[in-house]
């Protein structure tokens, strides 16, 4: 980028910069005052207050932020400043604030993983992108793929798109969507089954080739290229995989919170399965190559093994493969199971011998069909060669469990050639050949760690050769975009990291070295460690080249995206990949499984690479009898040879075909939904390439404008309006930048773009928004004079109607007044006779009322008379009934007593004495009451003594009447 102090004081302008933070990496600052040349500091403003920031070198000036049109921008070329924070900046603004988890930057697609399903992925999305231009659609993994798809089916040449980024960033992910993209629409031309296996072969290889990491859930622990082979009419009619890298050291070994591949826990999940009944299963738990990452690790969160497993069962069958061979499969990887549980112990003297727990190997030898015996012997026991005789010679516990170990790996990494071969058969062309492929390669980024091994120096020297290739790439484009345009240009400088690719695979590099020290009959890591500081530290210094200063077994390369230390400790023995042959024979031959004797006869597939250990493993690595021991020819390069070979044939094929790049980021560590560390983005930034492609641009002219898209952006600065042809147009343009920008070296023309160097696009806004402001302010001074008189005219009128209405008003009021005080005097009168008439038929009716009472209470009171005679006389007529009736039955009584003479003689003597004593009694009562009362009471007593005397007399005469 055309920077320094000159163009900083020019272009200073925008009052916003960019100064480094230990936390946030960069954070904005706000320029308080402007800069003088000779000035020591800057002054900023920043959230914790007020800064001096020195620009004395190394530090230099801050850089300058983007004007806020370009915020958010998805096209990092397309930014007005290209540095590091700006691109840092703009990738969280869209990720955070706008949900994209895409962004181009030029010819690369930058996917950042979102950790959360998106509805973006649907067949309405696919259709969305199908036929349409990469510049006229947002950013997007199926833009890429259309793209691709386009340009084979346009140019008919060979289309390849290099996904890569670090271990959970996303690339299985985009490289399942990028197939099935190509599965939809290159799938319309005739209704085959090609697709469905293409899409078939994508659980297959998860379950044995991805596993739990720290990092991921579902890392992929090798790399693959696909190459989706399509006919004449643009539809899918094959493909075939080629691998590279697998880990076969984690069949054997897991660090904490890891797993081993999915297909063994699927397998120990399915254990109660009655087909699964004869592997002689347990739980994950009793397997010693499935418990190491530990209890918590054994399950993922949100899988179900067992479903996993019959999802993949079902892509074996639709890929051809019988269900027979299927469980032949499965019996050989439950048999690796059982291996590991197989116990090696030492015995003898020093432990110099070993014996084994032979449990275990009962049941691996059975399901392989093997020798028990043989292959117990041939475990702790080797070969050798003396003086052209053979003797055997048994080996110490330790060495025998790195026998075991390798035997595990050797076999689990020949399933695993063989799985991509009988893939690759099935997904073959049948009716024609291809007449172009796309090939989609998902391979590992570069890794850096606390302790790197010969794994991760495979890993970064594989993406040495990328990044070359990418740069070349991008570069090539670059020029080829001048001279499509005509433009006068000078060569464009790029960090071209051949010199650190040279070290590791030139003439007596790294590779050489150690392939050297390996042939060594005592060879060691001290010894090739010491040959690396004489070669490249001493005879001929590289740059790319140290050596540590506490270690004498360690070397330290200058990466292209950082400088990484290697521990020398196992580069030989992983490197070399020893496999004892007497075990491979004992397999070899093999009568109850066909597989395991075909995995074992057949050759290493070419194209197929993998390493030994860590990040990385071989599966067709060199079958060896140990030193001084026979050994096919064919098996005896090295890991780094055959390495190098691969790569070079991976080399050779992206660079026959056109490529696309998907750069995935991981955002966080801690697998949360769009949570943004800038730390660690900016580390895979760096790493992928990203800030070279952004540094190869603006070191050329990074902003690019069609006319047409120049005129109707900066068209007021510009002079002449109306519509206007394409040639006036960039006339137009060509005329008025020269007054715009005077240095001439900060843009070009050409043919139908023109170009600006970095910050030229942030100047044509500042003098846009400058222009603009001028004439809002005239335009302002226009409208509010209008808006003045306006507001006055409204004003009187709106103040005229006001009081036209309150006149109005105020006379309604009184006329409502008077209407009010008439009403209330009629009413008031109505009022009056209504009460007084009210008063008067209250007293009328009073009266009468009086009247009716006195009227009804004579004739109540005749009526109760009469009533109460009428009761009364019936009342005497039933006293009378019942008097007589009493009176008959007294009769009747008397009568019955008077026939019986005893009973009379009786009453009349009580009767007698009785009366005697009425008689007496009466007489003296007679007597006081004549003594103290009147005269007239007197002789009413004597009345009613004689009137009782004659009553009794009459009574008793009576009776005795009745007697006689």
């Amino acid at each position: 980028m055309n920077s320094g102090v000159d163009f900083f004081f020019d272009s200073l302008f925008s009052t916003n910069v960019w100064v480094p933070d230990p936390e946030a990496v960069w954070v904005s600052a706000k320029l308080l005052k402007d800069y003088n040349l000779g000035d020591e500091n800057v002054v900023l403003q920043i959230s914790d207050g007020r800064v001096q920031y020195p620009v004395a070198p190394p530090s230099g000036l801050p850089p300058l932020a983007n004007p806020d049109i370009l915020e958010g921008e998805n096209d990092l070329t397309a930014l007005s400043f290209l540095h590091e924070p700006a691109v840092l900046h703009n990738l969280r603004v869209r990720f955070l604030d706008y949900s994209s988890i895409y962004t181009y930057c030029g010819i690369v697609l930058v996917a950042l993983n979102p950790y959360d399903q998106l509805p973006i992925y649907g067949e309405e999305v696919i259709d969305a992108y199908s036929g349409q231009d990469m510049a006229d659609m947002e950013p997007h993994i199926f833009s890429v793929a259309e793209e691709a798809y386009r340009t084979m089916t346009r140019e008919e040449k060979n289309q390849s798109i290099i996904i890569s980024g670090e271990s959970g960033a996303g690339k299985t992910v985009s490289a399942k969507f990028t197939m099935r993209y190509f599965a939809v629409v290159g799938g319309a031309a005739q209704q085959t089954s090609v697709e469905e296996r293409v899409l078939a072969s994508n659980p297959i290889m998860e379950s044995i080739g991805n596993a739990k990491t720290t990092r991921n859930d579902n890392s992929s622990r090798f790399g693959k290229y696909i190459e989706i082979g399509f006919g004449r009419k643009g539809d899918i009619i094959g493909a075939n995989m080629r691998t590279y890298l697998l880990e076969k050291s984690r069949v054997v070994f897991q660090a904490s919170q890891e797993r081993n591949y999915h297909i063994f826990y699927q397998l120990c999940a399915s254990r109660d399965l009655p087909e699964m009944r004869v592997l002689k299963l347990g739980g994950a738990e009793t397997f010693r190559y499935t418990n190491q990452g530990g209890e918590d690790s054994m399950q993922i969160p949100g899988t179900d093994d067992v479903v996993d497993l019959e999802r993949t069962r079902n892509a074996f069958t639709i890929l051809g493969v019988p269900p027979d061979q299927q469980m032949e499969l499965f019996r050989i990887l439950a048999a690796v199971l059982h291996l590991g549980n197989v116990n090696i112990q030492a015995s003898g003297r020093g432990g110099d011998r070993s014996y084994i727990d032979e449990r275990s190997l009962s049941v691996f030898s059975k399901l392989l069909g093997v020798e028990r015996t043989q292959m117990a012997h041939w475990l702790c026991h080797r070969r050798l060669t003396v003086g052209g005789e053979m003797l055997v010679k048994p080996m110490p516990g330790q060495q025998s469990l790195e026998a075991r170990d390798a035997l595990a790996k050797h076999v689990y990494g020949q399933l695993f050639t063989w799985t991509v071969t009988r893939l690759n058969s099935a997904l073959r062309a049948q009716s024609e050949k291809p007449k172009s492929f796309i090939g989609v390669l998902d391979i590992y980024g570069f890794e850096t760690f606390e302790r790197n091994s010969f794994e991760q120096f495979c890993i970064n020297y594989a993406n040495e050769k990328l990044q070359q290739q990418f740069n070349r790439h991008v570069f090539q484009l670059e020029q080829e975009e001048y001279v499509r345009e005509e433009l006068p240009w000078s060569r464009i400088e790029f960090s071209d990291n051949q010199p650190c690719i040279a070290l590791i695979e030139g003439q007596l590099g790294l590779l050489d070295l150690l392939d050297e020290e390996c042939r060594m009959p005592k060879g060691s890591e001290e010894s090739w460690a010491r040959k690396l500081y004489d070669q490249h530290q001493s005879n001929n210094p590289s740059p790319h080249f140290r050596k540590p200063r506490m270690s004498n077994t360690a070397f330290i390369i200058l990466h292209f995206a950082d400088m990484v230390q290697y521990e020398c400790d196992g580069f030989l023995d992983k490197n070399r990949d020893t496999v004892f042959e007497e075990p491979i024979n004992i397999l070899r031959a093999s009568q109850v499984s066909p597989l395991v004797s075909e995995l074992f006869q057949q050759k290493p597939v070419g194209g197929s690479l993998s390493l030994s250990e860590g990040k990385s493993s071989l599966p067709n690595g060199s079958l060896r009898s140990g030193p001084g021991m026979r050994a096919q020819r064919e098996h005896k390069l090295t890991v780094g040879f055959q390495f190098r070979q691969s790569l070079q044939l991976l080399m050779d094929t992206l660079n026959s075909t056109t490529p696309h790049y998907i750069r995935c980021i991981k955002p966080n560590d801690l697998k949360e939904p769009f949570m943004f560390d800038p730390k660690r983005a900016v580390q895979q930034l760096r790493a992928c390439g990203v800030l070279e492609t952004i540094r190869i641009s603006a070191a050329g002219y990074p902003s690019r404008w069609t006319y047409a898209e120049f005129f109707s952006r900066y068209r007021v600065l510009l002079r002449g309006g109306g519509v206007q042809t394409q040639e006036q147009i960039q006339a137009s343009c060509q005329r008025a930048l020269p007054e715009l920008i005077p240095d001439p070296e900060q843009y070009c023309f050409g043919k139908t773009k023109v170009f600006f160097r970095a910050g030229q696009v942030a100047l044509l806004e500042r003098l846009r928004a400058e222009r603009l402001r001028a004439a809002g302010v005239i335009i302002q001074s226009w409208v509010r004079g209008w808006l003045g008189r306006r507001r006055y005219i409204k004003t009187r009128w709106a103040t005229l109607t006001i009081q036209r209405y309150t006149r109005g008003a105020l006379a309604r009021r009184l006329a409502d007044l008077l209407r009010y005080t008439k009403a209330a005097l009629i009413i008031q009168k109505t009022y009056r006779m209504v009460a007084i008439r009210q008063m008067f038929l209250m007293i009328r009716e009073v009266v009468a009322e009086r009247a009716a009472v006195l009227l009804q209470s004579a004739v109540r009171g005749w009526l109760a008379r009469l009533a109460y005679r009428r009761v009364r006389a019936a009342i005497v007529l039933m006293q009378c009934c019942v008097r007589r009736r009493a009176a008959r039955r007294e009769l009747l009584k008397l009568k019955a007593e008077a026939r019986s003479v005893e009973k009379f003689r009786e009453l009349n003597k009580g009767m007698e004495v009785k009366l005697m004593q009425l008689q007496l009694r009466a007489d003296q009562k007679v007597r006081c009451w004549c003594h103290g009362r009147r005269p007239g009471v007197s002789r009413g007593l004597m009345n009613f003594n004689e009137l009782f005397r004659g009553f009794g007399t009459t009574r008793v005469e009576k009776i005795n009447v009745q007697n006689e």
